[in-house]
């Protein structure tokens, strides 16, 4: 079993800068692929980037290419995601996600075990 634990989420204005980090334990970290995906009120969970066991292959969505990027420190069995100039439609419980694949792809199918989420809001 594997749990993931976010944490980073918070308030800030339109522009700024987050870094949201997932600490993972109950398995070798370097066997799990990482993604990241994120739900509005009302809306489906999205996919949001991931990454592989070594970091060598990564995938964005369309909406944040450019803006964040996706990492991992199988050191400290940790992945984050750096997310710049924020947009107010970027307003969403991010989760974490782990997969025993290679690469977990963009589905949340995907992804066999979860986070309890962590809140980001972008005010305009």
């Amino acid at each position: 079993q594997v749990q993931l634990a976010e944490s980073g989420g918070g308030l800030v204005q339109a522009g700024g800068s987050l870094r949201l980090s997932c600490a993972a334990s109950g398995r070798t970290f370097s066997t799990l692929s990482m993604g990241w995906f994120r739900q509005a009120p009302g809306k489906e969970r999205e996919f949001v980037a991931a990454i592989s066991w070594s970091g060598a292959s990564t995938g964005y969505a369309d909406s944040v290419k450019g803006r964040f990027t996706i990492s991992r420190d199988n050191a400290k069995k940790t992945a984050y995601l750096q997310m710049n100039n924020l947009k107010p439609e970027d307003t969403a419980v991010y989760y974490c996600a782990a997969s025993p694949r290679y690469y977990g792809g963009k589905y949340p199918e995907g992804f066999d075990y979860w986070g309890q989420g962590t809140q980001v809001t972008v005010s305009s």
